[in-house]
């Protein structure tokens, strides 16, 4: 079995990679263009398949085409995972071009390439919760529900589905479409949530919380682990049907102050945080969002790792491995939840 991973030198996509090295005799191709969240080729070398011989890896922008020459170093594919993306909200309400050319066009490249691949099974196209806005209360949308993005981060990602789709129906591409949910774990941007809440209780800073107008209700979010996002998708390229959407759900529904305080515990120091209205001054960021997993329960998918679990492992590991706390860029105070968002 040959795999085509985009984005497989990122946080999601080097999980999928250990996955399938740990899991399956499969060999893996990687497509990255090497961005900023990619982190150069760090984490293949941190989980020590940089050398591995089932791995290929070709640095190249799938927003262009893929011509003959890079076609041939790919190779004859049977499943490709494309999960490469611009994922950063914040990112995508200050300048949404780049989003648009990276999960508009970028996918359009991809499922032009697919089309050429005889042996080709499946095509899984990364998505993401945010395609559906906001779910107030208990509402937990279904895979075919309506879209309603509140972003152009998740207005993108919508358009590249229905590019899937499209070329589904259009060219017969075996198209799988995931929804995914928060995802945490190791080696994640340190601008993420996880990573960010760990570096500000171990200096004492404070942290601002995402909540309601009244500040008195936090944002919150179903988290899930890169493994057991992996271990989902090896799950589905079995079981899943083509031309078909899947939401990958996490355990339960945890609110942000809840995390923080857990990971604060963890750590065993305080957590010094305020509660700030931060979608009112931030239009484009919801409180909350919501995904039915009904669908994959009812096939047979059950989370291999719980919550509480993963999480106390994930903070532990950041703790002996306080390289991956350092930052490349500026920390902003204000956080929103919704940035750790669904690839790399």
């Amino acid at each position: 079995m040959r795999v085509l991973i985009t984005g497989g030198c990122g946080f999601v996509g080097h999980h999928l990679v250990e996955h399938f090295l740990k899991n399956t005799k499969a060999e893996i191709v990687i497509l990255d263009r090497l961005t900023y969240a990619s982190m150069g080729l760090k984490r293949l070398r941190d989980i020590k398949c940089y050398d591995d011989q089932r791995i290929k890896i070709l640095t190249a922008n799938f927003n262009s085409s893929i011509d003959e020459g890079l076609a041939s170093e790919i190779g004859e594919i049977e499943y490709i995972f494309h999960l490469g993306a611009e994922t950063h909200v914040d990112r995508s309400i200050e300048d949404a071009e780049p989003f648009v050319i990276s999960n508009v066009l970028g996918t359009l490249r991809l499922l032009e390439y697919a089309r050429t691949q005889k042996s080709l099974k499946k095509f899984f196209y990364f998505s993401t919760d945010e395609v559906f806005g906001p779910a107030p209360g208990k509402t937990a949308y279904k895979e075919w529900d309506r879209y309603n993005s509140g972003n152009p981060y998740a207005a993108a990602k919508a358009g590249g589905e229905e590019l899937c789709l499209a070329y589904g129906n259009t060219h017969k591409v075996p198209v799988v479409i995931t929804h995914c949910m928060n995802i945490f774990g190791e080696r994640q941007h340190p601008e993420k949530f996880i990573p960010l809440v760990i570096n500000r209780v171990l200096s004492g800073n404070k942290i601002l919380i995402h909540s309601d107008a009244n500040k008195k209700i936090p944002g919150s979010r179903f988290w899930i682990h890169a493994r057991n996002v992996a271990a989902a998708v090896v799950f589905l390229m079995d079981k899943a049907a083509t031309q078909d959407k899947y939401n990958i759900v996490g355990e339960r529904e945890v609110n942000n102050l809840e995390m923080a305080q857990f990971i604060a515990k963890v750590i065993g120091k305080p957590l010094n945080y305020e509660l700030v209205d931060f979608h009112t001054s931030r239009p484009g960021h919801d409180l909350r969002y919501g995904l039915d997993g009904q669908k994959m329960f009812d096939m047979g998918w059950r989370l291999p790792l719980n919550f509480e679990h993963s999480l106390e492992k994930t903070v532990l590991w950041f703790l002996k491995n306080p390289q991956w706390l350092e930052r490349s860029e500026i920390d902003t105070n204000a956080f929103d939840v919704s940035k750790s968002r669904k690839s790399a």
